[in-house]
């Protein structure tokens, strides 16, 4: 019987998909060959600045137990320190040097981040594979002048171009260390550390102890983590970027020269964030998040057409010149001191661990809690002005250029002074923001906040550095305590006269006590403002 041309077609069809289903299982089967040996590591090549690099990925586990810190290497073990798991730099060393020293406190916050973060993220690591015989300086792979014979990297390739292939990672030969990622590494063994004992060991920088430890009970207590979820932890997968420690051709100074360089730039490209960047981005920190919020809806710091930004979302200081009137920054450490009075919990358990995300029910009361304040300090009289004055008139020292107000209202060191002062006088001491308020403007109208580099003021050096001329933030925490007194929340006769005492000593420059009214004074003679 004679097949029809359509018949033809479906046959071909059906013989090209058996044929694609064939080479499928062909090239499975052959994966599996290789990879169920765990020696070999499936990676695409690839080439820049003349350097080839294989990228693939591999598990938490094998990342944690088959990479070593720079630090190993064979030839840095004569100064090599196994209490630091650090290379001694000394005369000797330096050349040799090729990562920076580790920083051991960092473990347990990078360990405590994978625990606990169900959408943690660790960017790829580059390390480099080295073998026996770089080390060797009469091995037969050395050739002619001291120059390799071949790489120490082993790749088969599975392609026509070579591109995509097998790497060779077998445990016998290789030894493979973090160039970049030696810290992500350590969190990574803090987690099989964690979950082999129950527990892991808080360190200093210099890996000795701390008094803290975190077990795994505190994990499933205090951020609701599940036995499944840790246990799940080794098989994650995190890309990695393998290098040779020596190419082709390479003398061993010029491999260790190229290796050091490629681990500078790597840190040399990569800017890190500002602290205002930071809190532009952080989706854990309550904190920042109101303080977010706060800087773009409350009409105090809102953008708007009419007039220039008030909020420096960068940068942690204000510029002379800067017409905003705080910083992002600022604000998010406004909001630390204020609510971390009413929610304690916000702040992580221990410090340098990541806090835990806020219930949304919290974060909007937190908002609104917050909001509430900023809508009590906009009224104050020199915020009422900003419609009509510039903030570097305001900010800027009656000495300066075209002279100024001094009002540390518009500096964000003395902005965060009042907000903790009041956060510690509404939450702990309850007071009512209406009765404050009422002083403050008081208080504000007759100039109390303005002309702090004169000696009639309080903040005259508090927040005001007498000899540099300019705002130190050391005084911070006296400022707050200040305010507090004056506001009426310093009961105790002790702390009075603590503060009266601190206050002096600030006042004295050269052992020559500057009393408010400008004149030279014994240091007792310094009394306390009047409470308003």
């Amino acid at each position: 019987m004679k097949k029809s041309a359509s018949d033809g077609a479906t046959g071909s069809a059906d013989d090209s998909l058996e044929r694609e289903s064939q080479d499928k299982k062909a090239i499975s089967l052959l994966l599996d060959k290789f990879l169920s040996t765990k020696d070999w590591i499936l990676v695409q090549k690839t080439e820049m600045g003349g350097i080839e690099s294989y990228i693939g990925s591999v598990s938490l586990e094998w990342f944690a137990q088959r990479v070593c810190f720079a630090s190993a290497l064979p030839l840095l073990q004569q100064k090599y320190n196994h209490q630091t798991d650090n290379v001694e730099i000394d005369a000797e060393s330096i050349d040799e040097i090729q990562q920076r020293p580790l920083d051991w406190s960092r473990q347990l916050p990078l360990t405590q981040y994978l625990a606990t973060r169900k959408n943690h993220k660790f960017p790829p690591v580059l390390v480099a594979i080295a073998r026996p015989w770089v080390d060797d300086c009469a091995s037969l792979e050395w050739g002619d002048n001291g120059r390799a014979r071949k790489p120490t990297t082993e790749f088969m390739p599975l392609d026509t171009d070579g591109k995509v292939g097998l790497l060779n990672v077998s445990e016998e030969d290789v030894t493979i260390y973090a160039l970049d990622g030696q810290h992500r590494l350590m969190g990574a063994q803090g987690v099989m550390e964690l979950l082999k004992t129950g527990k892991l060991q808080k360190y200093k920088k210099d890996k000795s102890p701390d008094d803290t430890l975190m077990t795994v009970a505190d994990l499933l207590e205090h951020y609701q983590v599940q036995p499944a979820y840790l246990e799940s932890l080794p098989k994650e997968k995190i890309g990695i970027e393998f290098i040779c420690a020596v190419a082709a051709g390479e003398t061993r100074d010029r491999a260790r020269r190229r290796v050091r360089s490629i681990f500078v730039h790597v840190n040399l490209m990569a800017a890190p964030l500002t602290k205002g960047q930071l809190v532009q981005l952080n989706e854990d920190d309550g904190f920042a998040i109101v303080a977010r919020k706060i800087a773009t809806t409350h009409p105090l710091f809102e953008q708007r057409l009419d007039r220039k930004p008030r909020v420096n979302w960068d940068s942690a200081t204000v510029a002379a010149k800067s017409t905003v009137l705080t910083t992002l920054q600022a604000l998010k450490e406004m909001s630390e001191r204020y609510l971390g009075q009413k929610y304690p919990h916000w702040k992580p358990i221990d410090k340098g661990l990541i806090p835990l995300r806020p219930t949304d029910e919290e974060l909007e009361e937190g908002i609104r809690t917050f909001y509430k304040l900023f809508d009590y300090l906009a009224v104050l009289p020199s915020y009422r002005i900003l419609d009509d004055e510039d903030t570097p008139l305001l900010r800027r020292f009656s000495f300066e250029k075209d002279g100024g107000e001094g009002n540390l209202l518009f500096r964000p060191v003395g902005q965060v002074a009042i907000v903790q002062a009041l956060g510690i006088l509404v939450f702990k001491k309850e007071f009512s923001l209406e009765d404050i308020f009422k002083k403050l403007r008081q208080f504000d109208r007759e100039g109390g906040f303005s002309g702090m580099e004169h000696p009639q003021s309080i903040w005259y050096g508090v927040l005001y550095d007498p000899n540099k001329k300019r705002v130190q933030v050391a005084g911070k925490d006296l400022a707050t305590r200040i305010l507090i007194y004056i506001l009426g929340g310093t009961q105790d006769n002790l702390d009075r006269a603590e503060l009266r005492k601190d206050l002096a000593k600030v006042r004295t420059i050269e052992n020559k006590t500057i009393g408010f009214d400008g004149n030279f004074v014994e240091p007792k003679q310094v009394g306390l403002p009047p409470v308003l």
